[in-house]
């Protein structure tokens, strides 16, 4: 017993300590009016808890080999459908990270009140079935598979923040915690690697639908280890008769959802059909005023989706770095994949072989950031990562097309993982920490959220760039070009705002010790 308590107080001498030298990591109190959630229970035996960590990360995993089922094998499907309009072609793969990014929030919320085991499995079987039925669109066209990737995108909006709610509960803020978060996101570069050689794989060598029916029964195996693995949780207790449209913030996800698709795909269409089309800005039009509509709801709901009231300066920073950075990792994962397979004539699974750096890479920069974020300030780690997006974005939009793989491209593959696997941990880490308990599965939909939407966003960016800058086609090099400098633009400016929230915190550190000095 004494052993234990002395155990307790080093974790909350800890704890304190950390607080006390990171803005944005306070831990607030309950809520008035909120939900009382116990934490759920760390499995009974190490290989029951290696299997449920194993499980969670794998909703990881899946939803970034998604991305590269459609973007790396691109023309063949787009051969198969008859298109080879650089427009429709980018739709494949912005759908499916539209619906990811933006039902991620009120997914969160779902988990939160109905228990996230439960929506993890529900969203790893919609995963499945919607990945059945892309396979099958190859017998209809183009339009069915791009309603086929959007639906598909809404089972990983699903697993993924009820995937870290679930290990945000489980586990409390420490250097267990910060590991197992950085392994999470470590999975990402390592699922999209995964994802491209298989679908490579099939695409040239059988037909590029068995990848979509493989990722069908890979999902309903990831159900069922979830219902195995994930230990049941304590059904939260409610201290009011609040109806449950009150608590899931129905207004708010409505409206939110709907302004955000909006908003999206008036930026992703345009580049198609051209900005001189009047119902693109209707689109742009409703989507904003549905935004506002939804900070409006937000700022008078109950129980906000967003809780504004827990939101900070530093906060805010940091969703502003993962939306440039991520935004820009977009850009740099399309357009290099398209110059090495356009320009320098490497097949898919060759391209695939080329991003063999890219998981080695990602596990090197999680297990760093896993121990250093113990020891460095969090805004130092969000200032490597911004720094390496520009880096790792710069070479891929500088390099000659002849040039050797091994001299940019080769770097840039290596350099870019540090930007993911240190972004998005220390992220996940400061929201996790910045709201209460009860709303675990609102941090990671935040990030989440940011990250997705942010790189489907940002291929409306760069496609918008991209047509306007190729001559109608006749210089698709040039047009290649313009989207990479768009995407250099974004992640500077991720850098710059990096570097503006360090020297923040850095100020704020310094406060108390002046204080102290003149107060003695």
């Amino acid at each position: 017993m004494a052993s234990r308590a002395r155990d307790n107080n080093v974790q909350l001498q800890n704890v304190k300590t950390r607080e006390d030298t990171e803005p944005g990591l306070q831990q607030p109190l309950s809520r008035e009016n909120s939900i009382d959630t116990p934490c759920n229970a760390v499995p009974s035996s190490l290989p029951r808890e290696i299997a449920m960590i194993a499980t969670l990360c794998t909703a990881q995993l899946f939803t970034q080999a998604a991305i590269a089922m459609s973007l790396q094998p691109l023309h063949i499907i787009g051969a198969s459908f008859q298109t080879t309009d650089a427009g429709e072609l980018s739709w494949y793969v912005a759908a499916y990270s539209l619906t990811v990014g933006t039902f991620i929030l009120p997914a969160g919320r779902l988990g939160d009140l109905y228990g996230h085991k439960r929506f993890f499995v529900m969203g790893a079987l919609w995963f499945g079935l919607w990945s059945l039925l892309a396979g099958v669109s190859v017998w209809s066209d183009g339009v069915f598979f791009d309603v086929c990737r959007a639906m598909q995108g809404i089972g990983p909006a699903f697993m993924l923040p009820n995937a870290v709610a679930i290990l945000g509960r489980t586990y409390k803020p420490g250097r267990k915690q910060e590991m197992i978060f950085s392994v999470f996101g470590a999975t990402a570069p390592s699922g999209y690697v995964v994802g491209a050689v298989f679908s490579s794989l099939l695409a040239q060598r059988l037909w590029w639908p068995w990848a979509y029916w493989i990722m069908c029964i890979a999902c309903v195996l990831l159900a069922i280890a979830g219902m195995m693995f994930i230990p049941s949780e304590p059904r939260p207790v409610f201290e009011d008769s609040a109806g449950m449209l009150s608590r899931v913030d129905f207004a708010g996800s409505v409206t939110g959802v709907t302004g955000l698709v909006l908003i999206n795909f008036a930026w992703n269409q345009a580049p198609i059909v051209g900005w001189q089309m009047p119902y693109i800005y209707v689109l742009l039009i409703l989507g904003f005023t549905f935004m506002g509509g939804f900070a409006i709801i937000e700022s008078r709901a109950r129980f906000p989706l967003v809780p504004f009231d827990h939101m900070n300066t530093d906060v805010g920073f940091v969703l502003g770095c993962i939306a440039l950075g991520w935004s820009s990792f977009g850009i740099w994962l399309y357009y290099a994949v398209q110059i090495l397979e356009v320009f320098r004539g490497a097949s898919p699974l060759l391209v695939s072989g080329m991003m063999g750096p890219l998981p080695l890479s990602g596990i090197c920069a999680a297990l760093t950031t896993g121990y250093i974020l113990r020891h460095v300030p969090v805004s130092l780690v969000m200032v490597v990562s911004m720094f390496s997006f520009s880096v790792g974005i710069i070479l891929i939009g500088t390099m000659p097309v002849e040039q050797s793989y091994w001299i940019q491209t080769f770097i840039s593959f290596i350099i870019m993982p540090w930007g993911m696997d240190m972004s998005w941990p220390a992220a996940t880490i400061i929201l996790s920490n910045a709201l209460p308990h009860e709303h675990q599965g609102l941090a990671a939909s935040l990030v989440n959220t940011v990250v997705n939407y942010s790189v489907s966003l940002g291929l409306g960016f760069a496609g918008t760039v991209e047509v306007h800058v190729d001559d109608r086609g006749a210089e698709v090099l040039k047009g290649y070009r313009g989207a990479l400098h768009m995407g250099i633009g974004l992640a500077c400016l991720g850098a710059f705002t990096s570097v503006m929230f360090m020297l923040s915190t850095l100020r704020i550190r310094r406060q108390p010790r002046k204080e102290s000095k003149t107060n003695p």
